[in-house]
């Protein structure tokens, strides 16, 4: 390395420009932080930017921006830049706090910017000068020259240590991320010293390169925490990976809990927890709130959130393949998983969220009609746009993720008892693709405080085997008594088969597309009108045919067919299954 390249990059890295170019970039990856939600589970960005997206993120660092390697490398060189500006600016800062420049000429004090000249003779002009420059706030200093008397003022010196303070706190900010990006632990995995431990890894599999120790710098991580339950450990997010911090304590859930406003929302939720200080055997007791954190040993607890604490739920699970009708039962814990196999691909149920109180609003709300209104206004989600509102408790819901084994995942969310809508009662289940999406809702009708009726009608309605029997059993009945042609009642029934083959394969959708391609413009309404009366017939008659199948089905097995439901026989949590989250850092 020359001296000349040395000096240049002496020159770059110290200058103001190269630091505020660093800050611009620190400052756009700040933006990228905030839009998306760090320290996520890997699965869960999989699931909302998809495969192709998913990846480039990821190389990007963007799933955790404040600890990847680029902006922890921006940030080191934003503090040795500032420094160096700090090291190379502040020697010349303090000749100028302690110099008056008393070897300015004449010529060089008229090219200032601010400058003034006033006509003066004499000792008295000397001292009108000196009098005023006083007054001012100057501080003073006297220089006879051969040219004649020059007073130098200076004030505001001090100014100069705002820059000096500024950048010492941005040098310090600067430190205190990179220490708070856990800059040790980086190098410590990048060496080899330190190893990931898979998210869902047993504690059995857990080895000391998994581990952190209790002197361990800054670090940020979580606990979570069942009612009688205790733990010495938080766990660090890192990438698609975990690693467990060792507590110089151990914390206690001895109570949690939770209070609700009349909207569902929580009021307050709070934890009584005993803490044992491992080397003294000490135990005290605190109460942590939101916003109310214990510290100790400096260490900082914040009540983060809470959640289910392991409800076992059990589950009916219908399907909806065309033609099917067939039930499965299962059985599951919150928070863990079911594994599960449906033409041969295994699948995996996740149940993430248990809620034993949901506010909702429930008021009726305007919509407006098409030229089809007919069908139309059969479309949409169930749930209730906003307006005005009829807010009522629903009940307990489960929310849930049904993963693929590429790792895509669809999430449900379904109430465990029926929402009176309209003077009917229907059990809602909703599905989404993405996080960023919203749930669009399916009614399901009760019939009896069963939804047996619906499931069976559906089998028959979308059974290709069954649309020609409901087709003649419509005609029949349609023109039941009426002289009527053979080559009538055959149309008819090609026209209720294919109704229904529509309905079957695309629902409303699928009759309102129809009519729009293939019905002229003048003759839509007429037409879906047709459609909706020749639909009600079938489904009609797709009723009876499913009622004889469900008698048939409950005198063969009684048992199977008592209340029935999506997501029977949920149990609401106890104070023993909702578990708060804890923070430390």
């Amino acid at each position: 390395m020359t001296k000349r390249f040395a000096r240049n990059l002496y020159e770059l890295m110290s200058s103001m420009r190269f630091a505020i170019s660093l800050l611009t970039l620190l400052a756009i990856a700040s933006i990228a932080g905030t839009v998306v939600k760090q320290n996520e589970p890997y699965n869960a960005y999989l699931n909302q930017f998809g495969p192709f997206w998913f990846g480039i993120f990821e190389k990007l660092g963007l799933y955790s921006v404040y600890h990847a390697s680029w902006f922890l490398a921006v940030l080191t060189f934003l503090v040795l830049s500032t420094t160096l500006c700090i090291i190379r600016q502040t020697p010349h800062m303090l000749r100028e706090m302690r110099s008056f420049r008393e070897l300015a000429q004449e010529v060089s004090l008229r090219q200032f910017a601010h400058q003034a000249e006033i006509s003066s003779v004499g000792p008295e002009g000397e001292t009108r000068a000196s009098a005023y420059l006083v007054s001012e706030g100057y501080r003073l200093r006297r220089n006879v020259r051969d040219d004649g008397v020059l007073i130098a003022g200076k004030a505001g010196q001090w100014n100069r240590v705002g820059y000096i303070l500024a950048h010492s706190a941005i040098v310090m900010i600067c430190v205190g991320g990179l220490f708070d990006g856990d800059l040790p632990l980086q190098a410590e995995l990048m060496l080899g010293e330190k190893q990931l431990a898979p998210a869902n890894a047993l504690m059995s599999s857990i080895t000391p390169a998994n581990r952190l120790p209790a002197s361990h710098g800054s670090y940020r991580g979580n606990v979570f925490l069942p009612e009688g339950q205790s733990s010495g450990m938080a766990v660090i997010n890192v990438k698609d990976g975990i690693l467990l911090q060792d507590l110089p304590f151990n914390l206690t859930l001895k109570k949690f809990y939770v209070d609700f406003y009349s909207t569902g929302m929580p009021k307050r939720f709070a934890s009584d927890v005993i803490v044992t200080d491992r080397e003294t055997g000490e135990q005290f007791e605190r109460t942590i709130e939101v916003n109310k954190p214990f510290a100790y040993k400096g260490i900082s607890l914040y009540q983060a959130s809470f959640d289910d604490g392991g409800s076992k739920l059990k589950f009916k699970a219908h399907s909806l393949s065309p033609g099917s009708n067939e039930v499965l039962p299962l059985d599951g814990i919150v928070g863990e998983s079911v594994k599960l196999t449906r033409r041969g691909e295994p699948l995996t149920l996740e149940l993430n969220t248990f809620r034993p109180v949901n506010v909702e609003n429930l008021a009726a709300a305007e919509s407006e009609i098409s030229a089809t209104e007919s069908i139309s206004k059969h479309l949409g989600s169930a749930a209730k746009p906003a307006g005005k509102k009829d807010l009522r408790n629903v009940g307990p819901s489960i929310q849930y993720k049904l993963r693929d084994a590429a790792g895509q995942a669809r999430e449900f969310h379904s109430y465990m008892q029926p929402v009176v809508q309209d003077g009917r009662s229907f059990f809602m289940s909703g599905m989404r693709e993405s996080g960023a999406e919203g749930f669009r809702y399916l009614r399901i009708p009760v019939e009896n405080g069963s939804v047996d009726s619906w499931f069976a009608l559906r089998a028959v309605l979308t059974s290709p085997a069954d649309r020609a029997t409901l087709a003649k059993r419509f005609t029949s009945r349609a023109m039941k008594g009426e002289a009527i042609s053979e080559t009538m009642r055959s149309k008819l029934a090609e026209t209720a088969e294919n109704t229904l083959s529509l309905f079957a394969n695309g629902g409303y959708e699928a009759l309102d597309k129809f009519i729009r391609e293939k019905v002229p413009q003048a003759e839509q309404q007429r037409g879906a009108d047709v459609f909706v009366k020749v639909l009600q017939g079938v489904a009609w008659e797709g009723l009876q045919l499913a009622a004889n199948v469900i008698s048939s089905q409950r005198k063969r097995s009684p048992r199977n067919w008592v209340n029935s439901s999506p997501t029977a026989s949920m149990p609401f949590p106890t104070a023993s299954t909702m578990a708060p989250r804890f923070c430390f850092s």
